[in-house]
């Protein structure tokens, strides 16, 4: 990818020196001319004559590796306690809206940390967000081996607050990770892998409490209880410390031209001028509701997914988090696939809307098979609106880093979070109201509707590419 004039600045023998030293070194490295016409190149710094270099580094892949296994941790913690809702009642002594909260504060906390969250990880670095990320991780989950008692629900809450808070230092990563460390033509497929390692630790939240917390006596409830939670810590602990030998900020190098023009910028980083430019972003903010509706209903549907299959299906604890399993590996797939998408075709909005117009068909079928009574068909249809509704994830990402270029990709992220969080906030308290005194029909019915006003929403959002456009332009 070469860059040329009549008057260029860089010879084309420095340009072959510099392409035979790359391939010597075995480096995977693009090398761009700095174009400045000869009447200005006594006046141009001799730094801006030299050859601008990027570098795709092969360790970006154990970077994206180590961010996975802190984001699955974190994700786990999530949803343990809500899936296992009925258990929690009996050895606690509490209602299910009490446990709900486990739930719902990893939502609560989340929206006033954002801005601070957001902060550290333009002015400090990737590598200082996910050390305080994974460290209150790791916390959390040690605070509570210390709750298997039956009157120390609070204990549980303690810990799952601390884990809630180190959310800020994770969720918001996968963006800012992927266009540190990737090129132009991975850095989408880099972010649905950065975002698979959250829906890998809701999957395995839904999956493994059941398996390993029976139904019993107060005492062999406590049993598996403490089981988990060592498991959990012991494995916290050990990514902790991977995470301080091993992770990187930053490559030597940047991957792409658009980083570099961002990570050479002289000009220093007015947060609050940022925000105020993205908030302003008219197509960003539409973005920012229907991605908030749709991850919103993903929280809500999650929560409550325990109560919902067992109004139906009575004692099929274990049925319950396999389909949340069900619901989350789809949407494995699914994130996996639209980032491929996005980084082949650059179709955005497309892609957007097609996934959000598909998650609703899949909420209406769910909704409605509970009904049939058939646990089977129930699997099916979650699966369903798990490809569609959490494949968004990624897409949703990458759409706001596009139409908020050059602003930090943390910072838009964030924002879209932080919605997420207030509208799974409300849906999840609504959706509880309406579970017990209305039943799952006209829950699961009002969840449907808010995806369908998002997916109405999405089709007013305009396709401006500016990263792209940015890319395009060094070729």
């Amino acid at each position: 990818m070469e860059a040329k004039t009549a008057n260029s600045s860089v010879s084309d023998h420095d340009s072959l020196a510099a392409q035979k030293h790359a391939q010597k070194n075995g480096d995977e490295i693009t090398v761009f001319h700095i174009c400045v016409p000869e009447a200005e190149s006594k006046n141009t710094a001799p730094e801006q004559q030299m050859l601008a270099s990027t570098k795709v580094y092969d360790r970006r892949w154990l970077m994206l590796f180590i961010f996975v296994m802190v984001s699955m941790l974190n994700a786990f913690q999530w949803i343990q306690f809500s899936i296992i809702t009925s258990l929690l009642m009996k050895y606690y002594g509490v209602d299910s809206q009490t446990v709900n909260w486990t739930s719902l504060v990893y939502m609560v906390v989340y929206v006033p940390l954002i801005f601070p969250g957001a902060w550290i990880m333009d002015k400090m670095g990737l590598r200082v967000t996910l050390l305080i990320g994974s460290l209150g991780t790791a916390a959390g989950a040690w605070i509570k081996v210390f709750s298997v008692v039956p009157d120390r629900f609070y204990v549980a809450l303690i810990g799952q607050t601390i884990a809630a808070i180190s959310q800020v230092f994770v969720l918001s990563v996968p963006p800012n990770l992927a266009a540190t460390w990737f090129g132009p033509d991975q850095v989408s497929s880099a972010c649905s892998i950065g975002v698979f390692g959250n829906q890998l630790g809701v999957a395995l939240g839904f999956l493994l409490p059941p398996i390993l917390v029976k139904d019993g006596t107060i005492e062999e409830i406590g049993n598996g209880l403490s089981l988990m939670f060592y498991i959990v810590a012991g494995l916290c602990t050990a990514v902790l410390i991977v995470v301080v030998i091993v992770f990187q900020a930053k490559p030597p190098l940047p991957p792409s031209m658009a980083r570099y023009s961002i990570d050479s910028s002289t000009e220093s980083l007015n947060y609050s001028q940022s925000i105020k430019r993205i908030l302003w972003n008219r197509d960003y903010v539409l973005l920012l509701i229907t991605y908030g509706i749709n991850v919103g209903v993903f929280y809500a549907m999650s929560t409550l997914l325990n109560q919902t299959v067992l109004q139906h299906f009575p004692g099929q604890e274990e049925s319950a988090g396999q389909i949340g399993l069900t619901i989350v590996v789809c949407g494995m797939a699914g994130s996996v696939l639209g980032g491929i998408i996005l980084d082949r075709t650059h179709k955005f909005k497309e892609t957007t809307l097609a996934v959000y117009g598909m998650a609703v068909v899949g909420m209406v079928s769910y909704t409605f098979t509970f009904d049939v009574e058939l646990i089977a068909v129930t699997f099916v249809t979650a699966g369903s609106v798990g490809f569609f509704m959490t494949g968004y994830l990624p897409v949703g990402f990458e759409f706001a880093a596009e139409l908020t270029y050059p602003e930090p990709e943390g910072t838009s992220s964030g924002l879209l979070n932080a919605a997420a969080q207030i509208f799974g906030i409300v849906f999840t308290v609504l959706g509880g109201w309406l579970l017990t005194d209305y039943g799952d029909l006209v829950c699961n019915g009002t969840l449907t509707f808010a995806l369908f006003i998002g997916a109405i929403v999405t089709m007013f959002i305009r396709p401006e590419l500016r990263r792209q456009k940015a890319v395009n332009g060094f070729k």
